[in-house]
Formats: C-alpha cells, structure tokens, sequence
C-alpha cells in the first residue's frame, strides 16, 4: 500500500490542485503574501486584478502592461508558484464598469478594460480569468440580458485566445441564486463559472441546488461561510467541504480549488484571522482531496 500523502502535503492534491488568493493577506506586500503561500505550501495563486484594492490593480498594472505582466510572473514562477486565475474587478465599487451597465459608454470601457486584461492575463502566465457577472439595475430584466450579451462576447474573445473565462455568481448580483446562476450560463454555454458555496449558503439555499451548478464550474473559490454570515470561522462553517470535493471528483473536475478568505470590512470580513483559518481549510481539502480517490 502506498504511504498516504500527509495533510500539509502538496501531493495529495491528485488532480485538483490547491491554490490561494493574494487578497487574502492584503496587509502584507505582495512579495510578502507570495512569500506566505509559498510556505503554506500551496501550488497556485489567485492573483486579485481589484481597482482600489488589491496589490496590484488594473489601472496602474494596464498603464505598464508588459512590465507589471513579466514582473508579476517572474515574482510568482521565482517561486514554484502558477498563476492559478486573475480575477479582474474593473470598479472600486461593483456598479462601476460593471459588464451589464445601462450607459452603452461605461460598457465599451469596460470591454477595452477587458481586452487589455486579457491580454495581460496571457502575458503573466494565468491559466485562468475571472470576472463578475454583472449587478441588478432598476431595468429588471434588462440587467439579465445585457449581461448575458456581454459575457458572450467576453466569453467569445477568451475562446479565441485560448484562455478559460468564468465568473462568480455572487451576493448582490445580477444572478445571486443557483438557479438564476444556471440561467445565466444555459443563455452562454462557453462561459465557466466560479463556484463560491458562501454566496448561495450566506441566503440559505439547500446543497442540493448549489450541486446544479458544479457541472459549469472551471475554478472554485473554498472559506468558511454559514447562513447569513459570509466569512466564518472553521468552527461555524457549515459548507460540507467532503460533499464538495466528493461532486467536484464524480463530474471529473480538474481545475483548481481555491482557499479565498478575505480581509475587509465589508460583510464584517475583517473578523476572522485570515492566516489560521486558511492552514484549517488547507488541511480539510487535502485531507478530502487524498480521501476521495481511495
């Protein structure tokens, strides 16, 4: 029999492989975080693409693109770290340069912003790009179809430079239900989805509906999370990690998972000590990860 992989170990992770977000130590320079995942010992990073707040933000990495693109590579390959997804939030806030906004004008920046983004997604390496789906305005159900029109053409844009674009379904946005989510990605079949549990569990829908949507999902984003509560401790969660992984394996997914905890005031997200419950969740999945495939 073969000596079982141990939980802090990289090599249980088989095909799925585990990454970290940047964002999740934003008190640190980035050098630092890359550093502290490293050590973690996980295989990836999540790089944050977040104007006005994250290490490195769109309109200042955009100005220099080839540069900021070759030194963040260079940053994450010095060490044995891959670019697991650049997750591009264009606005500080989540209306602004939102995909599906009612001015034709902020929508045509947002795609060049898009554009460049991806572009600079090829230049640093990433092996994934993420976006935000878009945010209900007072149009109804306009909001739904512009952002379905422009996810297309996003999505249409990363096929043909070879790279994989998803986006999250989130709290407050144009999708915040599994089944709206599973709407949205029936109306663009070449879109993946980032799958977050804490954003259908924060409002209480069952497992059973969030399972739909991990058929359409390309990258997975791990925290704790309860019923009204997004961020949690280890204690409190009560997202099934082992039900995840065990849906994850049976549709063959081989993407990457994620630890995303983040650190901000919002949804009260600066409570929780985003270093020790990201080593308890590291250790939950490996040891879900080895299990799975005995």
């Amino acid at each position: 029999m073969n000596k079982q992989p141990t939980p802090s170990s990289p090599s249980a992770q088989a095909d799925i492989r585990l990454s970290c977000a940047d964002f999740t130590f934003p008190l640190l320079s980035h050098d630092r975080s890359l550093d502290l995942i490293r050590d973690l010992g996980f295989d990836g990073v999540d790089i944050g693409f977040f104007e006005g707040r994250s290490h490195i933000q769109p309109s200042l990495a955009l100005a220099a693109a080839g540069p900021a693109a070759r030194n963040l590579r260079e940053s994450c390959e010095g060490r044995g770290l891959k670019i697991a997804d650049l997750f591009l939030q264009p606005g500080a806030e989540l209306g602004i340069l939102s995909v599906n906004h009612p001015e034709a004008a902020e929508r045509e920046r947002s795609r060049e912003i898009f554009r460049r983004s991806l572009d600079f997604a090829l230049d640093c390496g990433a092996e994934h790009l993420s976006v935000l789906p878009g945010v209900p305005w007072d149009d109804g159900e306009a909001s739904f179809e512009r952002a379905v029109e422009e996810l297309a053409w996003r999505s249409e844009l990363s096929a043909r430079a070879g790279l994989p674009l998803s986006c999250e379904a989130h709290v407050g946005s144009v999708v915040p239900s599994p089944a709206g989510a599973l709407r949205l990605f029936e109306a663009v079949p070449d879109l993946g989805l980032v799958l977050d549990c804490s954003h259908f569990v924060v409002p209480g829908y069952p497992w059973e509906e969030i399972e739909k949507l991990i058929p359409h999902a390309v990258h997975v984003h791990a925290r704790g999370a309860c019923r009204d509560r997004i961020q949690v401790v280890a204690a409190e969660n009560t997202i099934d990690f082992a039900a995840l992984v065990r849906s994850l394996r049976e549709r063959h997914y081989t993407g990457w998972m994620c630890a995303e905890y983040v650190w901000m005031p919002k949804w009260d997200c600066d409570r929780v000590d985003n270093l020790s419950e990201t080593i308890l969740l590291r250790d939950v999945l490996l040891n879900e990860l080895s299990g799975s495939r005995e």
